[in-house]
């Protein structure tokens, strides 16, 4: 690595080396100069009477890199081409210097696949798609100087440090952004969180040794510089800063947070690029920072991304078609299926039940068959680990070490914390092996398992074992990063859910060689809580966390049990996955008497002319099957719909279903609609329909054809249809105009 001399910056050797007459020339260039750049003028500039004390006013009066670029340019003028090429060699070897510190720091950084061949081949390939992208964000032939601003986006696991790394490393090396970018600066979330306030000087300089760099040279040209923020939703920031708090001096310490908004605002280093990456929680927060020309770029595995990969993995065509098949028939496996690790977790179980003859479309269909037969094929992969039993003592201390860690905000443990639950050294190396357990990048010398899902399900398991009582370290420290934050147990009660199926269950309990002993008082006491919910709806807000638990429990008779509990239901509907689950649920409920429904970013087909695609056709089915239950269910007498969005078709559908003769619905609710759904099939089912008596109209767009429509309800309805009552926000004066009088004795009341 090139070395470099402090006295490269010293502008009193540059300026000694000028003539009085060109000293004289210097001085008269500096105030065209200082306007060029927008600076302020310093009177001391004009007082200061040789080159000393002009070179001391100029570098403590300005940035170091606003000083040096006025220097090159007026050496330019001055014909000066010596001073200039000795600042050229100084930068570029500055530039040499700081790509081999990046390349050794990136490099260093323990971000390696923990499974070789498959899931190389296949992040490389995804990394060629994502390079594209970060190649043309950041090459100013193709993109606009305001598209500055570029979000890496993926789920835990993902693959965000190992592309950010990648491209980095690829950069110091020429096969990225080369003559585009000059400089990349690298801030962790680990690493802002460990301080409060910050310069960019700082910033710039954290990598260098002794934390001496040269700031001048980095920021002398910011088109060539690259801001990259890592783990932006792991960062304790505060985004709703006021804009005028924003600085525009590198020298100036202030707030990390911000130090970031300043750069991504532009405020400083103006014209330089910046790269976010960052899981999906922080969203909210990222569509607040984006522009509208930013760019937004997700590391979601697509249907196609997945299909990929179980070829990759099975390199048999025909097996790998069979396992893929039955993924893409299995939506919540689809699902599961979002990131690589969590790809390879499901192909390993699902090669494993092909290679001893099962029926995967039995043996594999929730998440819970598949963590269970993971764990246990796992715990008996080693040789020697089964002979004595060692095993079961592995099951029970990780299980014991899942749910402490989870209670105490631990996802990241250290050797302590895995000695106190009874783990040796040699157990610590065989649970790697078996990749249970992987190195965490960081905090250094801390270990992981190897998907926050697998530390969920052990956890589950826990939760029906009888385990000492422990305490890990980490439980004890006060500071916590985001990341390592654990609120919400809802994946580790669908996980408990699914082990009450004594089928699901008895796959650990075979491998055990005993039953797990808490599993019978679970239930029962699951029952009793069942049926005081179902008592008091109050204290449940919605069911969509308990539909996903009883779907993962597919065990007919519990399902049909607690659903029985149930005379009211809540749903939202924001996935296709949760119109599969809420219809399996509703199906079972057989005492239902009240439906409340909420869908949204489901039916906003906006362009009717695109085919829809295979996932929507089966969002459209379930949806028609919910629908169906509108005059199925014989006890079904009040539906409420609010805040949902419909396209024609799903509109069409629901129609169709309060249509129906056995449709026995006496109220129907609607309520915050948008502002452009169209009422017409619904409002003429209505028609049909001769057993409703209240119609709620609430917060939703009335307009002169809606009032037509309802006419036309009125006119048309028998003696049977008893009362209208019409909840009209802001419209109620708009009512009896509208509506003539009708010989049906049908009454407006507005309230």
């Amino acid at each position: 690595m090139a070395e470099w001399d402090s006295t490269d910056f010293d502008l009193l050797l540059y300026l000694e080396h000028l003539s009085d007459e060109q000293f004289q020339s210097f001085r008269n260039h500096l105030q065209q100069e200082i306007q060029h750049l927008g600076l302020l003028w310093i009177p001391s500039v004009d007082l200061a009477r040789n080159k000393k004390e002009l070179a001391k006013v100029l570098m403590t009066s300005y940035e170091t890199q606003y000083t040096w670029n006025m220097a090159f340019s007026i050496f330019q003028k001055l014909g000066r081409e010596d001073l200039c090429k000795k600042i050229n060699t100084r930068r570029n070897r500055s530039e040499e210097t700081h790509k081999s510190l990046m390349r050794t720091k990136f490099q260093l950084v323990s971000e390696t696949c923990p499974f070789p061949g498959v899931d190389y081949s296949f992040y490389f390939q995804m990394i060629g798609d994502i390079f594209y992208a970060l190649e043309s964000s950041y090459d100013f032939s193709t993109s606009s100087t305001e598209n500055l601003n570029m979000f890496l986006v993926g789920d835990r696991a993902a693959g965000k440090s190992l592309f950010v790394k990648t491209a980095v490393v690829q950069w110091t090396i020429g096969e990225m952004w080369k003559d585009t970018i000059s400089y990349i600066i690298h801030l962790s979330s680990h690493e802002a969180n460990q301080v409060i306030n910050y310069s960019l000087i700082q910033l710039i300089s954290k990598d260098w040794p002794n934390r001496q760099a040269p700031v001048a040279d980095i920021l002398s040209d910011p088109q060539k510089l690259l801001f990259i923020f890592e783990d932006l939703d792991n960062m304790n920031f505060d985004f709703s800063v006021d804009e005028s708090l924003l600085c525009s001096d590198s020298r100036q310490h202030v707030p990390v947070s911000i130090l970031f908004l300043s750069l991504l605002r532009r405020k400083m280093a103006p014209g330089s690029w910046v790269l976010i990456s960052s899981r999906p929680n922080c969203d909210p927060s990222i569509k607040t920072l984006m522009g509208k020309k930013d760019c937004y770029v997700s590391l979601e595995l697509s249907d196609e991304n997945k299909q990929e990969y179980f070829y990759l993995f099975f390199k048999d065509k025909q097996r790998a078609l069979t396992a893929f098949t039955h993924v893409l028939e299995n939506e919540i496996l689809m699902d599961l299926c979002q990131v690589p690790v969590l790809c390879w977790i499901v192909c390993t179980v699902l090669k494993q039940q092909m290679d001893k003859g099962e029926d995967i479309r039995i043996s594999c269909q929730t998440p819970t068959d598949i963590y269970a037969h993971f764990l246990a094929s796992a715990l008996t992969s080693e040789t020697g680990v089964t002979e004595c039993g060692h095993h079961l003592f592995l099951l029970n201390h990780l299980c014991l070490l899942a749910l402490e860690g989870l209670f105490n905000n631990t996802l990241n443990f250290s050797i302590r914390d895995l000695t106190s639950v009874g783990f040796t050294r040699l157990d610590i190396f065989v649970l790697q092996a078996m990749n249970i357990l992987l190195h965490s990048s960081h905090p250094k010398d801390h270990y992981k398992f190897l998907h926050l899902n697998i530390q969920e399900f052990c956890a589950a398991v826990a939760c029906m074992m009888e385990l000492p009582i422990c305490s890990i370290p980490s439980a004890k420290e006060k500071y916590k990063e985001k990341r390592e934050l654990y609120n919400d147990f809802s994946p580790v009660i669908i996980s408990i859910f699914g082990l009450l199926n004594e089928k699901k269950r008895k796959i650990l309990e075979t491998f055990l060689g005993s039953q797990l002993p808490k599993a019978a008082s679970f239930r029962q006491n699951l029952l009793m809580l069942m049926r005081h919910l179902g008592n008091n709806p109050i204290l449940l807000e919605h069911h969509m966390p308990l539909f996903y638990s009883l779907f993962e429990n597919q065990e007919e008779e519990l399902v049909k049990e607690i659903m029985g509990f149930f005379l009211e239901a809540t749903i939202h509907i924001h996935a296709h996955t949760d119109l599969m689950v809420s219809l399996y649920c509703l199906q079972h409920c057989h005492p239902l008497k009240k439906l409340t429904l909420c869908l949204q970013h489901i039916f906003e087909n906006k362009n009717p002319a695109v085919k829809l695609t295979p996932r929507q056709t089966k969002g459209l089915d379930y949806w028609r099957d919910i629908c169906c239950l509108l005059h199925t269910k014989k006890n079904l007498r009040e539906l409420e719909i609010c805040s949902s969005v419909f396209d024609g078709i799903s509109e069409e559908l629901l129609s169709k279903a309060l249509g129906h003769p056995n449709c026995q619905l006496q109220t129907l609710r609607l309520s915050h609609f948008s502002a452009d759904t169209e009422f017409d099939n619904l409002f003429r089912s209505m028609v049909r329909n001769r057993n409703l008596t209240l119609l709620n109209l609430n917060g939703m767009p009335i307009s002169l054809n809606t009032f037509s429509l309802l006419h036309c309800l009125i006119s048309s309805h028998s003696i049977s249809f008893l009362f209208l009552h019409i909840l009209l926000a802001k419209s109620q004066l708009c009512c009896h105009s509208v509506f003539s009088p009708s010989p049906n004795p049908t009454y407006l009341l507005p309230f």
